[in-house]
């Protein structure tokens, strides 16, 4: 029996060359670190918006991971060109090179597409509409790549972490040494994602051709924000109760975020793809891995 705790080793035994685009990112550098022969780009390497330049990175039988985004949600409220440009745009260009050159395409999307209002975990069928310029973005992006490309895939994801640089979980530990006590929202409820959870789930994907075009993929489970600092800060051995709750009316954002965002991974676990473990352990896993 599989301790779900402990996350899977997924060996990546394909024959595919794997081209990785925003190879600079969380989950970019976690596809790499685990599939090192795979040729990865940051955006300074390849604009995916460039036609010609991403048919000449292409070979027939290539499966292409799309981590590159636009990702300032609230300044994509006024930067609407650019993300387009990048979220709808760059995708359907991919898919379209990919179709053309024989190559597979697995895209990465968001819990942003959905509107954030609901009560149970978003399923892969349910209603789409975002309400945010960036969410409204990526859905343009996915509804391309499944036109453009027939044997393409789209994997939405949430909340995801990798413990360094600026995302949630770094900024709760740096916020950790300079604060006696921090305020975090606990009106926002999502799935908290680990990105070398995610990039296992992605690599084992590259395999699964006959897998459904459209999948969620997150770690089980649900949390607030603060629910999520409260476990990073006991994590590190700090006291949890430095933290304090608050609702989202004490940190006024120009694009609104969701309420609930929670993925339900109902269809990757029936396609037979190694479920993603529990954030928790997911998180555990992280904080060990960190470099102070």
């Amino acid at each position: 029996m599989i301790d779900p705790n402990i996350a899977p080793s997924r060996a990546i035994e394909s024959t595919a060359r794997l081209v990785v685009t925003g190879a600079s990112g969380q989950v970019g550098q976690e596809l790499l670190r685990r599939a090192p022969h795979a040729r990865g780009f940051g955006h300074t390497a390849l604009d995916i918006t460039d036609a010609a330049a991403v048919r000449a990175v292409l070979e027939p039988g290539d499966v292409v991971l799309n981590c590159a985004a636009y990702t300032a949600v609230d300044q994509a409220e006024t930067d609407t060109r650019a993300a387009f440009a990048v979220n709808e745009t760059g995708p359907a260009v991919l898919a379209a090179a990919c179709a053309a050159a024989g190559a597979r395409l697995i895209h990465l999307s968001t819990d942003y597409v959905f509107p954030g209002t609901g009560d149970r975990p978003y399923e892969t069928g349910d209603p789409t509409g975002p309400a945010t310029v960036y969410g409204a973005s990526k859905l343009a992006g996915e509804r391309a790549v499944l036109e453009l490309a027939p044997h393409a895939h789209v994997v939405r994801t949430a909340w995801v972490y990798a413990g360094a640089g600026s995302d949630f979980v770094a900024t709760m530990l740096r916020l950790e040494r300079q604060r006696d006590t921090i305020d975090v929202v606990d009106d926002q409820i999502g799935s908290p994602t680990y990105a070398a959870d995610l990039a296992a789930g992605l690599l084992e994907l590259v395999n699964r051709p006959d897998a459904p075009r459209l999948l969620h993929a997150t770690n089980a489970g649900r949390a607030s924000w603060f629910e999520l600092a409260r476990a990073v800060f006991a994590g590190i051995g700090a006291d949890p109760d430095r933290v304090h709750p608050c609702d989202s009316s004490a940190f006024p954002r120009p694009a609104r975020r969701p309420a609930y965002s929670v993925l339900s991974n109902h269809a990757w676990a029936a396609a037979g793809l190694t479920p993603l473990r529990p954030w928790e352990a997911a998180l555990r896993d992280a904080l060990a891995r960190r470099s102070d």
